[in-house]
């Protein structure tokens, strides 16, 4: 799968880089009680630590929300996927559980305070870039509701986009029937390609722990 980043985004966005994985042969179903246990342990520890704590004194969390800005988009009302899920935390209105592909994706941005987006690729037609968007693009996102994409950092394939930092499709969304996806992990533009490489080698590797198949990685940008 050809996958790449708009020269635009990269001049706007100096350091900026993703990790992509794609994966053939899975198996999502609901989580395993070990992962259901881990999400929940995590919030709870994570909402004490909060409490003591701005949202904006964690790195990855700042670094995204200036990526916002960069891009044109405001971070105060356009707030990336990660922050979302730290702010559900901060109110103790816990993630529950929703499949084991997307529990370990919430799981993981938690962990790593960036956003990560995992797609079906059965309803992605190739090739994919990583860009802007457009004035005039919008699609149904997972919150229920018609989102504009301008000025967006979207993924987008021969039918336009299909996911994003800030929320994902629902034509994209993994389910139980998902056998084949991609994964994308925003990286922070401060980390080092190794770095990056490291990281996203790391989450395949869980992945492929919970869902069995077969997964291929690497870090595009710069």
């Amino acid at each position: 799968m050809e996958i790449s980043i708009s020269p635009e985004l990269l001049s706007l966005v100096p350091g900026f880089k993703m990790g992509v994985i794609t994966y053939k042969d899975i198996d999502v179903g609901s989580s395993p009680q070990m992962l259901k246990g881990r999400l929940q342990l995590f919030q709870e520890s994570l909402f004490f630590d909060l409490e003591e704590k701005q949202l904006s004194d964690l790195k990855g969390i700042s670094e995204w929300r200036s990526i916002f800005k960069k891009t044109g988009k405001d971070p105060n009302r356009y707030r990336h996927s990660a922050e979302a899920l730290y702010r559900r935390v901060k109110k103790q209105n816990y993630i529950q559980s929703i499949n084991s592909a997307t529990d370990l994706n919430n799981f993981l941005s938690l962990k790593y305070e960036i956003p990560l987006g995992i797609y079906d690729t059965s309803q992605l037609i190739e090739d994919i870039m990583i860009r802007l968007g457009s004035e005039d693009e919008v699609y149904e996102g997972l919150n229920g509701r018609s989102n504009s994409l301008y000025q967006l950092i979207i993924s987008a394939d021969k039918k336009g986009g299909f996911g994003s930092p800030y929320v994902d499709s629902l034509r994209s969304a993994v389910t139980e029937s998902t056998r084949n996806a991609l994964h994308l992990i925003y990286l922070r533009p401060s980390i080092t390609m190794d770095e990056g490489q490291l990281l996203t080698q790391s989450i395949m590797n869980m992945f492929i722990q919970i869902h069995g198949g077969v997964g291929e990685c690497r870090v595009i940008g710069e």
